[in-house]
Formats: C-alpha cells, structure tokens, sequence
C-alpha cells in the first residue's frame, strides 16, 4: 500500500513473498473493519468502506476474508484505531510521509523512530517533511477495464484533471474534495477498481546515486513491513531503478 512517488510501481515489480503478502490483507483487513465501524455496513453506502474492498479485491484477499474484517468491526467496539501521519527524512534526506491505522500510538510512534534513527535518519513532527508534497485524489484502474483512449474520455468527463496508464493499471488524478465525485461519474462505465485514495505527491524529487537506491528502498521496505504502517511516501527519485 506505499505511496506515489513511483515506490509502488517498484514494489509491484519486485513482487512479494509469503510473509508480506500475510502482512497486506493484514493492513487491508484492518482498513476494512475500521470503515466498516465508522460508517455504514453497506458499501454502497460507506465510500471508505467501498473503496477498502476494491484494494483488497486487487490484492486477491479472499472474500472469506474481507467478509471477516466486515464482521469484526461489530466485536471490536472496544479497540479504537486512530488514523496518524508521521513525517521524517531517511536516509540520504529523503522527505519520508508515513500515514499509519493504529490502537497504540506510542508502540507506533517508537517502532517508526527507531526504524528513522537505525537508517541514519530521523523522525519529525507534523509539518516537518509534508511541504516538499501535496495532496491530490488518485484512483487506479485495471489496465484490462479499457483501453488508453477510452480512460482519458472517462476521466475528461468525469472532471478529473489528469490521466496516466502504464503496464499494470491506469491512473486518474482529481482534487482530493472531488475524489468521490469523480469516481461516483466513473463507475457508470467502469467496475474493477484498484483503489481510490488521497496520497501524497512529491513537489519536486530528492536525486539519490544508484548505489544510494538501494539503501533507501530497503528503508522504504522496512516501514512498509511495520503493521500499523498503510501507506508510505517519498521525494526520492526512484526512476529508472533496475531490480
């Protein structure tokens, strides 16, 4: 579930073991039993909830799974989950934003800081990374659900204001206080969405030397592998890395 900033195509290439696909449906079902807890049972009544199952459906978490999470939000009262944005810079300076889902905000906060101080980094507060980004809404389609020129239509009309496509999926981009609009236009034609989410864009890139890349992509990893961790995003340019 890592960010923009090219680290999730990289992630998609690389592909993941046993281990890590254990550690996704295990963030992907907790995102489903906290939308589920917050809001509506019914996706088409909960957005949060609706664009939760379609990532876990693109991730192939069996409905069995996904039916579970929707059911936990009705005994886990108890537990409250608290959505928290962590901002730092890694290694080489890398401007790192780490949004995380959690019940135990200081277990959270000490993992992360660890993780930052071990990779010769360290963790800020609020404010300290997040103005080398902006925010903007992306909604990610399969590349099978239609064609480029079809996508582009789609999103012209749907007001989105830009539209990529590459090997794996498409990507419409909008203004994160219409993501919802625009998709709801979407969905008159389109039905197998990958996601739908509000990330974090770098402004401009932080340059690393080939032989830095992988130094910083493991760092990436290692948050990516903590279980309160959703998303993460960075500045570091990480075109043209190869695997």
């Amino acid at each position: 579930m890592a960010g923009h900033s090219h680290w999730a195509g990289i992630k998609h290439k690389k592909g993941k073991a046993d281990k890590a696909r254990s550690n996704l449906f295990t963030k992907l079902s907790r995102e489903i039993t906290v939308a589920a807890k917050l809001g509506d049972k019914n996706p088409d009544m909960n957005a949060r909830l609706r664009s939760a199952i379609q990532s876990a459906r693109s991730s192939n978490m069996p409905k069995d799974n996904i039916q579970r999470a929707i059911e936990k939000s009705e005994i886990s009262a108890d537990s409250n989950f608290e959505n928290i944005r962590y901002e730092g810079f890694g290694p080489k300076k890398i401007a790192v934003i780490v949004e995380a889902l959690t019940d135990n905000k200081n277990r959270t906060a000490s993992n992360l800081r660890t993780i930052f101080q071990k990779s010769g980094g360290n963790l800020g507060t609020q404010g300290t990374a997040s103005h080398n980004f902006k925010q903007i809404g992306i909604i990610k389609i399969d590349r099978s659900e239609a064609s480029e020129d079809k996508i582009f239509e789609l999103s012209l009309n749907s007001g989105a204001n830009e539209c990529f496509s590459n090997e794996y999926f498409h990507e419409i981009q909008c203004d994160k206080n219409e993501i919802y609009n625009v998709k709801k236009k979407l969905e008159k034609n389109i039905s197998n969405f990958l996601s739908t989410e509000i990330e974090w864009i770098s402004i401009s890139k932080k340059e690393v030397s080939a032989v830095e890349k992988e130094e910083v992509l493991n760092f990436l990893e290692i948050l990516e592998e903590d279980d309160d961790v959703q998303n993460v995003y960075t500045n570091a340019n990480l075109e043209n890395i190869k695997l």
